[in-house]
């Protein structure tokens, strides 16, 4: 089982409140992570842009869609999965009922060129990844209670292991963008300290 291992940003900064790696841009910030996480939380304490965006990780030239030109911002990732032609978010029904669950392909997931020239933009650098990803328990339980609010569909019919399955798709998705240049960090909760993952 693939294990994410992180320690503490030694060098940080505060902005409104929420503590941030120094070197992080504000308005380069997105945030991610499975549902329940408190990405909203989180975007609405840092007053960002409210509407979640989307983004496919294996079309090509992704960097550039227009839902990450308003930062920070909420971002739902769309992952490619083995066996599957179009990209996923895990909470599609497709992914979320297939069985045996559905394998990340990391080969299908497009990268930004590294920068070339002075004056061309540095894509893996433009963006600051933050990647919300609490323990299993403590989402489920979340979800459990916004479900009694009947406001998001994907709280119906939780189980823990599925949502252990969603966090690890995520976590091995930051280890993969880190590991090809981008910047990502974790947290464990919208409030906690951020995290640099250890490869």
């Amino acid at each position: 089982m693939f294990c994410l291992k992180t320690e503490p940003v030694s060098d940080v900064q505060v902005i409104k409140d929420v503590v941030f790696p120094a070197e992080l841009s504000y308005r380069a910030l997105l945030v991610t992570g499975p549902p329940g996480s408190g990405k909203s939380t989180l975007i609405r304490n840092l007053g960002g842009w409210s509407e979640e965006g989307y983004v496919d990780l294996s079309m090509s030239k992704w960097w550039t869609a227009q839902s990450l030109s308003l930062r920070p911002r909420e971002i739902h990732l769309g992952f490619p999965f083995q066996g599957i032609k179009e990209a996923l978010a895990v909470f599609e029904p497709q992914w979320l009922e297939a069985d045996p669950p559905l394998k990340l392909d990391v080969d299908r997931i497009c990268i930004p060129p590294v920068k070339r020239y002075f004056w061309s933009v540095d894509w893996c650098k433009r963006y600051a990844f933050e990647f919300i990803l609490p323990p299993a328990e403590i989402t489920l339980q979340r979800r459990k209670n916004r479900a009694k609010s009947g406001t998001h569909y994907v709280d119906n019919d939780l189980i823990l292991k599925q949502i252990e399955q969603q966090l690890y798709i995520y976590k091995y998705a930051a280890q993969y963008l880190l590991e090809q240049g981008l910047y990502v960090y974790v947290r464990e909760d919208n409030a906690g300290p951020p995290l640099r993952i250890i490869l």
